[in-house]
């Protein structure tokens, strides 16, 4: 199925992550592709942040509200907005660092399924993460490989890892890179007081 806008970034994305990986390997490409948007998701993440924390600050609130309008869910809502509007935060704000990651990924997956790009074969098809092929699938391919790129996505969530389970390796890899990511920025924020 060809998405026109998804075409353009992933024959946009194919000469950079063929660039990174004829120096260190495709997966070292995708590595440092992740972590450059990561780092790029910084100011918005610590937004989300304190987002996060002012959302926390307002619990005794919310909790009075809800208690007060539970019988009447409209009324709940609109006095739910206004309080979130009168502190300047937003209840979706979370979602908008995953929302900004899911086209990366989606290129990612492209990259490495996809047997032709811009009408030539797919040079990283070939491609090799600990001897396996980095567009094979767990569920069809040398399963070793998976087990710990899978447990270190385990240990953060478990749709990760069921998602895990139908892309290549590729995109385990990348999934694998940015859990390890958030692990590593909530251990260091926690560290410095800053959650």
């Amino acid at each position: 199925m060809s998405v026109p806008l998804l075409d353009s970034a992933v024959s946009l994305a194919y000469p950079i992550v063929t660039a990174i990986a004829g120096v260190g390997g495709a997966a070292l490409a995708i590595v440092a592709c992740t972590l450059a948007l990561r780092a790029l998701l910084i100011p918005l993440t610590l937004r989300v942040i304190r987002g996060e924390r002012a959302r926390a600050a307002l619990a005794p609130r919310l909790a009075e509200l809800n208690r007060k309008h539970r019988k009447d869910p409209e009324r709940l809502r609109t006095e739910l907005a206004g309080l979130y509007r009168s502190a300047g935060i937003s209840p979706y704000a979370g979602f908008l660092p995953a929302l900004l990651q899911a086209p990366f990924f989606l290129v990612t997956y492209r990259l490495f399924v996809s047997p032709t790009l811009a009408g030539h074969a797919n040079a990283l098809l070939h491609s090799r993460f600990l001897g396996a092929p980095l567009s094979a699938h767990l569920l069809g391919g040398p399963v070793w490989v998976f087990l710990p790129l899978l447990a270190t996505i385990a240990a953060f969530a478990w749709l990760t890892v069921l998602t895990a389970a139908f892309v290549p390796l590729a995109a385990v890899l990348y999934l694998a890179t940015t859990t390890a990511w958030t692990g590593t920025v909530e251990v260091w924020l926690r560290r410095h007081g800053l959650t």
